[in-house]
């Protein structure tokens, strides 16, 4: 790839980065775990290794496919800011099934960048944990497994999932005209979104069947069955894959709730109907943090939820549960940690998509310095935006991470439930706060640099831009 290609692609080489260097580390470091644990031949520590490698495993797909979220939705954004230049080779010829395939190897290339930059960083990251926690009398002096052929694993995935997703975010290039190169290329309206009956369909139905094996999940987790945690993650996978496929039918009317509480100036209705106008760019834009809010929620909900419980059985029966405090510990710094990663992927693509956005509307904005609105307006308008957009993606983030929350919690209690009924869902009230607090940070930090380069921008870009 050029440098300008490279460039364009940072934030998805960043992404394939962090995938690759969390799944590898993931599995070093439990692996390391492991030969802690073997080292006492008892036959519950066998179980609690092979407990350990499940859970690793599980959080690796969560891993994996947050961050195949986020870069299918990147490759869309730049597919979307390249539509002309497509539709100018269509002109000169080009087929769009060529065109999509240029478009996926440069997927691949990041894919395989970004996961070997990853595979190297975690390799030296467990090396020096490794070392530090012998030298210090922290770890005994085990023989560890520097390398671990299963680690290869996360580095293939991480190079498919790239691919794959570059694949998928390229799937406008298909329905790109030639003849759109002899005029500006627009995003779809409301109505052009609502008028793709089978596509809406297809979304509406991966959204209820992934729900169902949601439930399902948890019903297998009942029995008790081991399958049903793994039931329940692949569901909330499918279920949450089709909450982003029609996330262009539900987003406008929560934007325009919120856009109406946003003030009545000049900038502010501007915004307001800028992020309904054009849903699918509004999604684009949304979707890093509907990811990493809905993340975050649902490992607390389902810790704080778990802790209820197991405070409830403690008062029951102390001695069963009184080795409760140390797990808790533990899923607490495992649900930390993976919340923590997936929402740092979702803000590298938030902040991206949000800055490419503003590239992209280079012409719109000096258009509107052409009708006579002023720089600090612009720049107002654009900072109102997103804040619209923040705010009805944390709403639809809160409600989507209580619900997946909540089914995690069953899943986690299972079958040792001290009553036959539901488990209520238990929302750390700290979350709201933190969640509403954090989200207005990223907005902010976010839309600084975009904000800048939208003020700079003349009426003489209007006409300039091609």
């Amino acid at each position: 790839m050029n440098r300008i290609v490279v460039r364009e692609h940072a934030s998805s080489i960043l992404v394939a980065a962090l995938s690759s260097t969390f799944g590898v580390a993931l599995l070093l470091i439990t692996d390391d775990l492991a030969t802690l644990i073997s080292r006492n031949e008892a036959s519950q520590h066998a179980a609690v290794a092979t407990a350990l490698m499940v859970v690793a495993w599980v959080f690796l797909a969560i891993a994996l496919y947050t961050a195949a979220v986020v870069t299918a939705n990147t490759f869309t954004t730049i597919i979307a800011g390249r539509t002309r230049t497509i539709a100018l080779l269509r002109l000169l010829g080009s087929s769009a099934r060529s065109q999509r395939a240029a478009v996926a190897r440069e997927g691949l290339v990041v894919g395989v960048i970004g996961a070997g930059i990853g595979f190297a960083i975690a390799m030296a990251l467990n090396l020096l944990l490794l070392q530090i926690g012998m030298a210090t009398g922290f770890l005994p002096r085990a023989t560890f497994n520097y390398f671990e052929v299963g680690a290869v694993f996360p580095v293939v995935a991480v190079v498919l999932t790239t691919w794959l997703a570059s694949w998928a975010g390229s799937r406008r290039v298909l329905v790109v005209s030639p003849m759109q190169a002899l005029g500006a290329a627009e995003e779809r309206s409301v109505s052009e979104v609502a008028r793709r009956p089978a596509r809406n369909a297809l979304a509406i139905a991966t959204f209820v069947i992934g729900t169902l094996i949601l439930l399902g999940g948890v019903a297998l987790a009942l029995s008790p069955s081991a399958l049903g945690i793994l039931v329940a993650v692949f569901g909330g996978m499918v279920s949450f894959t089709g909450v982003v496929l029609s996330a262009g039918l539900f987003m406008p009317g929560a934007l325009r709730l919120v856009g109406r509480a946003m003030g009545t100036s000049v900038p502010a209705r501007l915004a307001s109907r800028n992020a309904v106008r054009y849903p699918e760019r509004s999604v684009r834009t949304t979707v890093g943090i509907v990811i990493g809010v809905t993340l975050v929620t649902m490992f607390a909900v389902a810790l704080q939820t778990y802790s209820v419980f197991i405070d409830a059985a403690r008062r029951i029966d102390p001695q069963e549960f009184q080795g409760m405090g140390q797990l808790l510990l533990v899923i607490s710094i495992i649900f930390s940690a993976i919340s923590g990663f997936s929402a740092l992927i979702a803000a590298v693509g938030m902040v991206n998509n949000l800055s490419l956005s503003v590239v992209q509307r280079i012409r719109e904005l000096g258009l509107l310095r052409a009708l006579g609105l002023t720089g600090r307006q612009v720049r107002s308008m654009i900072l109102a935006e997103s804040g619209q957009l923040a705010i009805a993606a944390v709403v639809v983030g809160l409600i989507l991470g209580t619900v997946y929350g909540w089914a995690g919690a069953e899943c986690l209690v299972g079958s040792n439930r001290l009553s036959g009924g539901v488990i209520w869902p238990a929302f750390p009230p700290v979350l709201i706060a933190v969640i509403v607090v954090a989200a207005a940070l990223l907005i902010w930090v976010a839309s600084v640099a975009p904000s800048r380069r939208a003020t700079r921008v003349t009426p003489v870009d209007a006409l300039a831009v091609e």
